[in-house]
């Protein structure tokens, strides 16, 4: 088989695969009464095996690196904070080019990609927090609260994003949504999802935290060099000053006190932050391959 025909194949099971993970995910997260119920439909099970085969792999490919992730508290959240310069995706040029360079329809075709990948944080920080010990679960509350705007509905931030989508006109689905995308969004959704790997998604949710305010600087000022608006582009403008305090608090008082009460857990935190960055990397490809640069 030669290189063409063998990354068809690749590009038609992963699309498959992660089409797939985006319905279980859809299905098992949306509240519905119970005649409508199709979790306990019968093709769910080889749904939720090629879930598990998927996580298992990402943990796999990544294990090299957790493995040597420091165990003592101190040292590991030092570890866990050079991931914003060393880690995989970082200082993508992608983003220097989003920022000073790209037209508005390429703007628009990664914010669509990156809208369809978007899992919701405060969902997963919600799912992540059940039964954590005392001094982190009050930081995922307080992280949580920020997300949902205090209460107030024109403060969440997920609605924010979705003015954003509204403002310029996107249709983000998984159908027109490149795999390393939906890859992504499953990625964290599994995570959160299964209580054996609440750790794993503890360090992926830390590590959006700590590498978002870069990436999204640049976005706001691609936003501005385009024309758009405050109000529309102000998503990108908070995460990148909010974060920033989210991504010290979420490592003070969640990571090093999880891995001061078990050391194991370094590793699991570990493992989940590179399967993060991992999957943001291959976005940055994906969408650097199709915009030629």
């Amino acid at each position: 088989m030669n290189d063409s025909l063998s990354g068809r194949a690749v590009e038609h099971t992963q699309r498959s695969l992660h089409l797939d993970l985006a319905r279980l995910n859809h299905v098992r997260l949306t509240p519905c009464l119970p005649e409508d119920d199709d979790s306990v439909g019968p093709d769910l099970g080889p749904l939720l095996e090629n879930e598990a085969r998927f996580l298992h792999a990402m943990r796999a490919r990544v294990a090299p690196a957790a493995a040597r992730a420091p165990a003592d508290p101190v040292a590991f959240v030092l570890w866990f904070e050079e991931l914003e310069r060393t880690g995989p995706g970082q200082g993508d040029r992608l983003f220097t080019w989003l920022a000073h360079e790209a037209p508005r329809e390429a703007m628009c075709w990664f914010l669509e990609q990156e809208a369809a990948g978007e899992a919701g944080f405060e969902d997963l920080t919600a799912l992540v927090q059940v039964r954590m010990p005392t001094r982190p679960k009050l930081e995922l509350a307080r992280n949580y609260w920020d997300e949902m705007g205090h209460g107030r509905e024109p403060g969440m931030h997920g609605l924010i994003l979705e003015h954003l989508v509204h403002a310029l006109g996107l249709q983000p689905r998984p159908e027109t949504t490149v795999w390393q995308s939906l890859a992504l969004a499953n990625t964290m959704t599994g995570l959160a999802s299964h209580r054996h790997l609440a750790f794993h998604a503890i360090g992926a949710l830390g590590v959006i935290e700590l590498t978002a305010p870069g990436r999204a600087t640049r976005v706001a000022a691609g936003l501005k060099r385009l024309g758009v608006g405050p109000d529309d582009r102000h998503y990108f403008d908070l995460h990148a000053v909010l974060d920033v305090r989210h991504s010290a608090t979420w490592n003070t008082e969640i990571i090093g006190p999880l891995v001061a009460e078990d050391p194991r857990r370094a590793t699991a935190i570990a493992e989940g932050a590179l399967m993060r960055l991992e999957c943001g990397a291959a976005c940055f490809r994906r969408y650097r391959d199709h915009f030629g640069l």
